[in-house]
């Protein structure tokens, strides 16, 4: 059987991007034993990509920290005799385990000087590429046909029966539209305004049928709360803020109608399940990293002069670009989907 290990990257969108790498992959060697190096914040995520095998967390802070570690983790992965390994990080420390733990072919772009540890080189691209499609084309240079650029995920069993139980207890389970406001992001420059949402919300409320849910992680407790705050009638939300695993997310908003989020992992989660998504952009190019998943999503975005190449001024003083989407530009778009 033939053993491929995938280097992977570490950022929750990111490795959603690299989904379909996994079924090219599956497709091209339906018989082979796909495995995944990746650190533990996405492993919960990997899990839900049907076509991996195996999922192999690297610790580089923790557990895998340190000489004797990582030639444990080297010792581990050279016992399970893997053939080729694609690398989708730019880690030059990966590029030298991998190395050593004796895998003949490798394959992955040219960074940091690793060429010389690879059999396969990716040249950087001279043109801008989605994030799917970059991490794609180290996959294709090496041989391997890609059909598919759709994201999907797959929700373990046991999170969609918690799920289908949670749904039930907040009546979530049956009648009128399902509506996720998802207020967070990995960082501060890509969130719209609290204010923003809490006057959504309002509109939303006035929407027959309506169901209204806020989500987060455990660290948006306290973002969903002062948005909540600020609403009219908080008690018409139903907040499970920091009650979802990644998994039961995945599961979650495979019954929801609409997601309304800006650029975040949660935001390509809804389109890899097939859910309709309302994405609020402003400092990134949804050109590089919007939603590739099967399900239709809307951006919104101004332009603003700054933002027609992604910023990454983390100390803007008034993030113009997300304030620039208005409330009534997401809830015509909303009522638009609801009408069409």
């Amino acid at each position: 059987m033939t053993g491929i290990l995938v280097v992977n990257v570490n950022w929750l969108g990111d490795v959603i991007f690299s989904a379909p790498v996994f079924r090219a992959l599956r497709d091209a060697q339906p018989d082979a034993h796909i495995a995944c190096l990746a650190v533990p914040r996405v492993v919960e995520i990997l899990r839900c990509i049907p076509e991996i095998d195996e999922v192999i967390p690297y610790d580089e802070s923790g557990a895998d920290k340190g000489v004797g570690a990582k030639l444990r983790l080297v010792r581990r992965i050279k016992r399970q005799g893997f053939d080729r390994a694609y690398f989708l990080s730019r880690s030059l420390s990966r590029a030298v385990l991998i190395r050593l733990a004796g895998i003949p072919q490798r394959f992955g772009y040219e960074n940091k000087g690793r060429g010389r540890l690879l059999t396969g080189v990716t040249p950087p691209p001279t043109e801008q590429l989605h994030r799917s499609d970059y991490y794609l084309r180290v996959i294709e240079d090496a041989g391997v046909p890609v059909r598919d650029r759709t994201t999907r995920l797959q929700p373990p069993d046991e999170s969609a029966e918690k799920v289908t139980r949670l749904l039930t207890a907040h009546g979530l389970s049956a009648g009128g539209t399902r509506i996720v406001v998802n207020p967070g992001g990995n960082w501060d420059l890509k969130r719209w305004p609290c204010l923003s949402f809490a006057r959504l919300i309002d509109k939303l409320d006035e929407l027959p049928g309506a169901r209204i849910i806020i989500t987060g992680a455990p660290d948006d407790r306290e973002l969903a709360a002062e948005i909540l705050s600020m609403a009219r009638r908080p008690q018409a939300v139903t907040d499970l803020t920091g009650q979802l695993t990644l998994t039961e997310l995945i599961a979650f908003l495979r019954h929801i109608d609409i997601f309304v989020s800006a650029d975040s992992g949660p935001l390509h989660i809804a389109g890899s399940v097939g859910t309709t998504a309302v994405g609020i952009f402003g400092p990134t190019r949804p050109e590089w990293t919007g939603p590739r998943g099967s399900a239709e999503a809307h951006i919104l975005q101004r332009d603003v002069g700054c933002n027609r190449e992604p910023c990454y001024y983390l100390e803007c003083p008034d993030n113009f670009c997300m304030r620039a989407v208005t409330v009534d530009d997401v809830f015509s778009r909303i009522r638009q989907i609801q009408s069409a």
